[in-house]
């Protein structure tokens, strides 16, 4: 394990002004349709953020809002993802996504009966390529369609983005950005363009330049993980994991 690099939750409420800034400076670093102000109200909505530092320096986080949604006669739980994003000269490395599978077991082992959901919009290739790399079944994909999760989706979709969901193409389609990746980032390179994640999500988002949002949904369970990630989801001692005022989780 590469000792220069450490990752961290903490309760949004318990980020410091600077620290909050720092976040925005990085996020806007490669995201265009945004401002600082915007940035900073999106994190007051959500409940934690993982960070990755290099060096003690912030080089990435992604953040997270919890909560319940009844669904089906019973009560699910949601991890919905909000903004994520890595300096470009740490996108090899694996820590933030290690992490965030772990802290994914961990909430799963809260409350083990609750089906627990990850719910992304996904602006940008990169971070949907994570899907079929966690996940055996997930939604939307190329494979198949699964019509229990598009359901789910689309009501979860329509809960927080109402008018602005499209259920026929499953994209968040809004009027002005809230939010997309730099041009000179935003394409996939060459060799990129083959895989069938890439070609798929442009595909299912053509719009996704002009902020456009894939909703995306997947169970969060031992049998839906793959093996790698698997036993990811099933140790959470892996990596440095913190939540602030709860202390080192193990």
């Amino acid at each position: 394990m590469d000792v220069s690099y450490r990752t961290e939750f903490r309760d949004v409420s318990g980020l410091s002004f600077v620290q909050r800034q720092e976040m925005g400076l990085l996020y806007l670093n490669y995201y265009d349709g945004v401002g600082i102000e915007q940035f900073l109200a999106d994190l007051e909505e959500k409940s934690e953020v993982l960070l990755l530092f290099h060096e003690d320096r912030l080089v990435g986080f992604t953040t997270l809002q919890m909560y319940t949604a009844p669904w089906q006669n019973q009560t699910v739980r949601i991890v919905y993802s909000g903004d994520t994003v890595v300096d470009k000269a740490h996108w090899g490395q694996q820590f933030l996504a290690f992490a965030w599978i772990s802290r994914m077991g961990q909430i799963k082992r809260e409350q083990p009966d609750m089906l627990l959901y990850w719910f992304v919009v996904v602006k940008g290739h990169r971070t949907f390529r994570y899907l079929p790399v966690f996940a055996r079944s997930f939604y939307p994909n190329w494979i198949g369609q699964n019509a229990e999760l598009k359901a789910l989706a689309d009501y979860l979709a329509f809960q927080k983005f109402g008018r602005y969901y499209n259920a026929e193409s499953g994209v968040v389609e809004f009027e002005t950005s809230k939010g997309h990746l730099k041009d000179e980032i935003a394409l996939p390179m060459q060799a990129q363009q083959e895989k069938d994640s890439v070609r798929f999500f442009m595909s299912r988002n053509p719009g996704y330049r002009r902020g456009h949002e894939l909703v995306c949904l997947c169970e969060l369970s031992e049998d839906n993980m793959k093996p790698f990630s698997r036993r990811l989801f099933n140790k959470d001692h892996l990596y440095e994991i913190r939540v602030a005022g709860a202390g080192p989780l193990s």
